[in-house]
């Protein structure tokens, strides 16, 4: 369990059954269409994937991230930071978990979409390392809008 400085108690650690209705309450704030509490109950466990929890002892949890590892490859599904806390280096520490997790794994290409109007994300994204390798046209809905597609080669 790794510790994060802007919270000195915060550890990134498993998701379980029981952070479910927490992670759907980031996931509502976070996305346009969220996944649903059953989707994320049906991932809890699940050979291939790796779903994370950055959570505090006395803020409950700040962060989830969930990723597919199929091979060779990776795909960061979903990653996500309480609303009023991002901006403070969170959402980079738990990124930096996932490659971690990707590398433990063999994963040499982490994958994700990322919707083209999101600056934040992006800022992110390409400060970690990632470049755009292609587009995906209208796929979001709510507003429709192109996602970038991005890579991480991981050595």
């Amino acid at each position: 369990m790794e510790r994060i400085a802007s919270h000195p108690h915060a550890v990134i650690r498993p998701m379980t059954r029981t952070d479910v209705s927490d992670v759907v309450a980031i996931e509502k704030e976070a996305f346009n269409t969220p996944w649903k509490a059953d989707t994320f109950e049906g991932l809890v466990g699940r050979d291939g994937l790796v779903l994370l929890v950055l959570e505090d002892p006395e803020a409950g949890i700040l962060g989830y991230a969930v990723l597919w590892c199929i091979l060779d490859q990776g795909e960061l599904a979903n990653i996500a930071i309480r609303p009023d806390l991002r901006g403070c280096g969170l959402g980079s520490r738990l990124l930096d978990h996932v490659v971690d997790a990707c590398r433990e794994r063999g994963v040499t290409s982490l994958y994700l979409e990322v919707r083209d109007s999101n600056a934040a994300a992006l800022t992110l994204y390409e400060r970690s390392g990632f470049r755009e390798v292609g587009r995906r046209r209208g796929y979001y809905r709510e507003p429709r809008e192109d996602a970038r597609v991005m890579e991480l080669v991981i050595a």
